[in-house]
Order: structure tokens, then sequence, then C-alpha cells
């Protein structure tokens, strides 16, 4: 009996191999019996290249959320293609514990502290930053954008008048850069204000935030080419979070207080830039004149605004279904300077909807790495936009075109020039379907 079912089932086993490789040998047009089966059950299988109709442009990327992201940025960068940036910070600084002075305290000096470790721009170049104190209050339940002026939540005395040139140093051991610390002396006038503060100011830090409301960090401007540093003002396990300390001594010691960022401070960035002087100046925010190039920067700065009209011509075709849809936008090195500036990991590409609001393609949502939008070796950005063609083919999803953006807006200081739709090397489509015969 157990002799039986096995060659029972060795004999299926050899029936299902025999039906497979009958079907793969099928596969050539030329094969004998191909004509016998109905043209219904017939597929054929297509790869297209559009390039000529896609149309993309440079527009300025505006309404970006600056509050307590996961960096925060500061500095002044004159870039030689994109122009001026300069980023500002007002964040507010909160109690540990209840301060003792002792008795007779008299305030010594005080200062602002805090860590960086990335640099964007040029570590040779000197930059000016002035500190003020916050004289109305920020809330981080509030949302803030990156147009937001800083300088009118601000008092006009100025608490520091500060060079700064920042620089890269590498671990000895690990050689990765390591976290540079920064102190900025205030004026005097902060340390006798914290040091004179009633206990009903200190009771709370709701309390004390309505005493101290925090400081502004503005960057005036830089001698030469500038650059925008990435700030860790919530610390880490290696170092300590951004701080403003009051150092003092009373009639039996000397001593210091420390008032730390925490995740409850309010932390705000403000995005400034200007592109009068670019090469794209003129046709920045257009549509009547088609790129050769297309600027991309993070920062609140620039994004591109393409079309795929070609896609129309696609829509409502129930014997299409799509295998495949890279979306392939290529850098331009040289323009870029890509080894000087580091290009962003990654881009993010969303679609635009019938009412004008912005979302990733349901690909996204699939799987983020499916959709992808990371910078290959080959110095190309692929989008995987497969189902959400499809959507536009079969009508659930209007084709109104979609913005190019870096993934991280407000926490990294990244920019890139890319082959545009008017370049032999520009942006392309890439399209495996299928296509149902009649």
């Amino acid at each position: 009996m157990r002799t039986t079912a096995v060659w029972g089932r060795c004999k299926a086993a050899c029936f299902f191999v025999a039906i497979f490789l009958f079907s793969v040998s099928c596969n050539n047009r030329g094969d004998i019996g191909m004509e016998l089966l109905p043209a219904t059950d017939l597929i054929n299988v297509t790869n297209v290249t559009e390039k000529n109709s896609i149309r993309a442009y440079t527009f300025s990327d505006d309404s970006l959320r600056t509050d307590e992201s996961s960096a925060s940025l500061l500095g002044y960068f004159n870039d030689p293609v994109f122009g001026s940036t300069g980023i500002d910070l007002a964040l507010q600084f909160r109690l540990r514990s209840f301060p003792d002075f002792g008795t007779n305290p008299v305030a010594d000096s005080i200062f602002l502290y805090f860590y960086y470790r990335t640099v964007y721009g040029d570590t040779s170049s000197v930059q000016n930053l002035r500190v003020y104190e916050l004289q109305d209050a920020i809330n981080p339940a509030i949302k803030y954008y990156d147009a937001v002026d800083l300088s009118q939540y601000a008092s006009t005395f100025n608490l520091a008048d500060f060079d700064f040139q920042p620089r890269v140093k590498l671990d000895s051991v690990h050689q990765d850069t390591t976290y540079q610390l920064v102190g900025i002396k205030l004026d005097n006038s902060l340390a006798q204000k914290l040091l004179l503060a009633d206990s009903l100011d200190m009771v709370s830090n709701e309390a004390f935030l309505q005493y101290f409301r925090g400081l502004f960090i503005k960057s005036v401007g830089a001698a030469g080419t500038g650059a925008i540093v990435s700030l860790n003002l919530l610390g880490s396990s290696s170092i300590s979070p951004a701080a403003v300390v009051l150092y003092y001594h009373n009639s039996k010691d000397t001593s210091n207080m420390a008032y730390y960022v925490s995740e409850n401070s309010a932390r705000i960035n403000s995005f400034n830039h200007d592109y009068s002087q670019t090469p794209f100046y003129s046709t920045l925010n257009k549509e009547h004149t088609v790129d050769t190039l297309l600027y991309i920067q993070s920062t609140g700065g620039l994004q591109s605004k393409l079309y795929l009209p070609f896609l129309d011509s696609w829509k409502d075709s129930a014997r299409i279904s799509v295998n495949k849809a890279e979306l392939i936008f290529t850098v331009d090195t040289l323009a870029s300077e890509h080894k000087k500036y580091p290009l962003p990991d990654q881009l993010f590409l969303t679609y635009i909807d019938d009412k004008g609001k912005e979302y990733l393609p349901r690909d996204y949502s699939f799987l983020p790495l499916y959709y992808g939008g990371y910078l290959f070796a080959d110095k190309t950005y692929r989008f995987n936009i497969t189902q959400h063609l499809q959507s536009i083919i079969d009508g659930d999803t209007g084709n109104n075109g979609f913005y190019l953006t870096p993934s991280n807006k407000n926490s990294e200081m990244r920019r890139v020039v890319l082959k545009g739709s008017g370049s032999a090397m520009g942006i392309r489509m890439v399209i495996t379907y299928s296509k149902f015969n009649q």
C-alpha cells in the first residue's frame, strides 16, 4: 500500500513537471499550436521609454514646518549656484530643578552652549551670529513655518555679537566627525535677570517661561561662502543638551546653574533665501519655459514641478496592466559640484490631487523601499510608481502633475541640480506593461 501511494505521488509530480515544460516551450511565437489558441488569451508585454513629452520646472518650496524638527539648523551660506541662505533659530530653555543660589549671590558670567556635528559649506569662512532675548512667547504646541520672522519675537538689545568659524574634526579611532562645542558669552544683564528671579517665577517651568522666554540667534552674514551647521540641541548619551549656563559665586562658594533645552522646548527655524543673482531666477516659478536644469534644495528652498501629459492618452484603457513604471532623474554632477557639496540621499515625489493638495503615491504606502527615490551609484534618483500609474490609467487618480523635493526638507541642508526635461540626458519614464488583446 505504501509503495502504491508513493508511486501515485511520483506520477502526479511528473505530470505537473510535464505541464510546466510544455508551457515554457510554448512561450516563443513560433511554437506549434500557438495559432490554435483564441486571441483573447494572448497578452503582449511591452517596454516603452517616454522622455520627450515630460515637462518639468523649478518652483519655490514654501509652507514648510520648521518647529521641533529632528535637527535644528543655523548659519549663513553663499551658495555659488543656489544663491544665499540665512537660517535663524529661536528656542526655549527649561529648569531641571529649583535653583538655590545661596547667600549673597553675584553673577560672574553667562554663556550659551550648543553642539554641532555636520557642516554644509566652507569651514574656512567666518560668519557672524547675534543673540537676543525673546520678549514674546513661542509655543511648542503651535505650528511655525519657514517664512516666520523670528525677530518680531525678540528684543532689540544685543546680548552677543559672535564670530563663528565652523570646523570638522575626525575621531581618531572611528574616523568619524565628532561633536563640536560652541560657547557664546552673553551680556551679563541676562545673568543678573536670572539670578534675581523671584521664587514664584521658578516654581514651575510654565512660570519660568513667562519670566525668561528664550533666545533668538540670528545669522547675520558670512565672509566668503559660509556654511550651515546642524545642531544637536537635545543632546545624546555622549553630549549634553544645549543650555544657558549662569556662573556665579556666593558668600561660601562658586557654582553654576544650567537652563537646558529639552524635548518640551519650542525650537523654531526660519529660512531666508535670495535667488536674485542665480542663473535660474528669470524662469523661477514659471511654466512657459522648459528647463534644461532643475534645482532642488531643502530648507524651504526649491522644488521641481513636473507633468506627464502622455498618460492622458492611456486613461480608461481597460486592456493595459502596468507591470512596472520607473521615473528616473539624472544628477548634473558638474553643476551640482557633488564632491564639494553632498547630494540629498533621497528625494520625495508627491502627486497633486484634483484640489491641488500633495500626497505620496500609493506605492510609498505599499513599501517605502519599493517606492525608492534614493540616490544610486550612477548618480540617478529612481521612483517606482507602478500602482500610481495604474490608478491614473484606471481613472481613479487625476493626472495633475508631481512635485519633487528633498526628503529631509527641514532638518538637513542639501541641494542638487538635475538634468531637466529639456536636456538630452533628462527625465525619463520606463514603463513595462501588459496589453490584453481583443
